[in-house]
Formats: structure tokens, C-alpha cells, sequence
């Protein structure tokens, strides 16, 4: 059920002169001494609370990883998905980009959501139960994949889809290497802390075109260098099965790929029951179920899975 819109504690877009408003909820919410069902240490929390995101090395083994690329290729040459609507091309080639809602259409990413080293963390960081906000399997492709502009997600999930609070954090599973040269994430340390307005309006329908190339709910160039001057720019450089978890705040993009390696990851975002979505904060009818869970809103629990019965889910 759509929950009523509350008070808009982080206003946007609607003509408004950008600037940076305080961030009004917490990082790490709860008492740091109950984080035990992640396994996160003091300093892990500390570095989350101060950067805005951990990049955690060699949460899943090859052989787990292997599983999830066999799946994620099955996806990528399903006709059904192709025709399922949920799916973005990059601009110009064609070539799939993002494949939506992943964890409802393959039985092994629904089980993916629920392993205990995804769950536990979301639960632990955000100090709630949570559900899955969005899904996604992302491919940079070599030589054409396009870049992503720099954006803050809560700006979007907040204007856009009404997320109340900063009370969500995603999740990206490496399944392929993620090198210097073909397109990473980048992300602004400290850039979580408070709230960048952009400017414009929000246009009809924009999630048909900002997914694949976003130009409003971008910050401005001087927003940015701001940022970029204060916290500096990380390139999440990853092998494959590590996990890269971030604030929904944190300023994040990265660029083209023009090398013949490409990328590709498991893009989880959970949130909070008690953060569930509202009525959007623009003059916009709500995105696509695929793109923003409304209605369909699960309670994501862990559920442990090794390596048979991930093996098990292939298709």
C-alpha cells in the first residue's frame, strides 16, 4: 500500500538554486556495539559513517561468481526479458545496459538478495528489516559502454519515487573485474553528509531517458568540484565477488569504457520498512513498479545458500 506523503525534509529540483542542505538522519543507524549478524568491525563502521561506503574484498568465491554470470548470461539473451519492458539499452548501440527487478526473474538472484553477507549488512547499517527497493543487472560493454553521470541516488529515489529519509543503501556484487580503465564506480568520500539541490524541473516520463542517459537530478558543476574538493574521488577497483556497499546519498558515477574488458555487477538496493516510499516529491505520476517496489513489498529475510544451492537455481 503507498504510504502518505510526509513532510519534505530534502526539497529539489522545482526551480530551486542549487545548494547543500544538512543531512537529517543518521549514517550508521543504531547502536555501533549491536552490529554483530554482518561481522562489520569498529573500523568498518567508522570508515562507512566518515566515506559514505565500504568496498568489502572476497564476500563470494569464483565458484559463486561463476553461477551468477551463467545466470546473468541467460539473462542477458532471454527474448522474454527482452520484451518484458524492464530492460535499458545504452544510447546508440542498443546494447543491453541494465536488465530491472533481476531478483524476480531468476530464481538464483532471488535466493542472491537473501544470503545472510547481503542481508545482515543492509539490516545492521540501516537498523530495521528491510526490502528491496530496486534490482538490477548492470553491463558496461567494451569499446561502447557509455559512462554514468555523477547523481546522488536518494536525490532521484526521493524526488522522483518519494523515498522519505536517507534510511536506504545499495549493494554492488562484482562478477567480473572492475579495472582502472573500464569504467569503475567513482565515488565522492564524504560526499553523504549532506544534501546537494539540483536545479530544474522534472519532466514527464523522465525515467525513459534518464536510464539511460540522466540530465536532470544532476548536481552542478560547481556542486561537484565542491565535493570533489572536500572528499576527493575513490575508483571502487574490484575483483571479482567482492561487494561494494554505499549510502543512498553518496555522489557516485563512473565513466565510458573503451577497452575490450567489460564489466558487469548486481546492483541490490534495500531499504527499510519504515522508509517505505510515498507518493513522489515532484508533479509527477510514480515510476514503474520495476523501477521503484510499491506495492509489492517483501520483507527480505536471510536465507543461507552455498555453492550446490546456488548450482541448484541454474536454469
Amino acid at each position: 500500500m503507498l504510504t502518505t506523503t510526509t513532510t519534505d525534509q530534502y526539497p529539489s529540483r522545482a526551480g530551486r538554486s542549487a545548494e547543500f542542505l544538512p543531512r537529517h538522519d543518521p549514517v550508521v543507524y543504531g547502536s555501533a556495539d549491536a552490529k554483530t549478524a554482518s561481522g562489520l568491525t569498529a573500523p568498518q563502521l567508522e570508515a562507512y559513517e566518515r566515506d559514505g561506503f565500504l568496498i568489502l574484498p572476497e564476500v563470494f568465491s569464483q565458484a559463486e561468481i561463476d553461477c551468477f554470470l551463467r545466470d546473468a548470461t541467460r539473462l542477458l539473451g532471454s527474448e522474454d526479458i527482452k520484451r518484458s519492458g524492464e530492460v535499458i539499452t545504452e544510447p546508440g548501440s542498443g546494447d543491453v545496459r541494465s536488465i530491472f527487478r533481476v531478483h524476480a526473474a531468476s530464481p538464483l538472484f532471488s535466493r542472491l538478495v537473501r544470503d545472510p553477507r547481503l542481508v545482515n549488512i543492509a539490516g545492521d547499517l540501516l537498523d530495521d528489516e528491510v526490502y528491496i527497493h530496486q534490482s538490477r543487472l548492470n553491463y558496461k560493454p567494451g569499446f561502447r559502454g557509455k559512462e554514468f553521470y555523477w547523481h546522488s541516488d536518494f536525490e532521484t529515489w526521493h524526488v522522483e519515487d518519494g523515498m522519505p529519509r536517507m534510511r536506504a543503501l545499495s549493494m554492488s556484487i562484482t562478477l567480473t573485474a572492475n579495472t582502472p580503465d573500464n569504467g569503475p564506480l567513482m565515488l565522492i568520500p564524504g560526499s553523504h553528509k549532506s544534501f546537494a539541490v539540483c536545479t530544474g524541473e522534472t519532466p514527464a516520463n523522465h525515467f525513459k531517458t534518464s536510464l539511460k542517459k540522466q540530465e536532470y537530478g544532476v548536481p552542478t558543476d560547481e556542486t561537484l568540484a565542491e565535493l570533489a574538493q572536500r572528499g576527493g574521488i575513490v575508483s571502487a577497483v574490484s575483483q571479482p565477488g567482492s561487494v561494494i556497499v554505499f549510502d543512498c546519498n553518496t555522489m557516485h558515477g563512473s565513466n565510458s569504457n573503451i577497452t575490450p574488458s567489460p564489466r558487469s555487477n548486481v546492483f541490490v538496493v534495500y531499504n527499510a520498512m519504515s522508509n517505505r516510499v510515498t507518493e513522489p516529491f515532484c508533479n509527477q505520476a510514480p515510476r514503474p513498479e520495476y523501477i521503484c517496489s510499491r506495492e509489492k513489498i517483501e520483507t527480505i529475510k536471510p536465507e543461507k545458500t552455498d555453492l550446490m544451492g546456488y548450482r541448484a537455481l541454474l536454469k
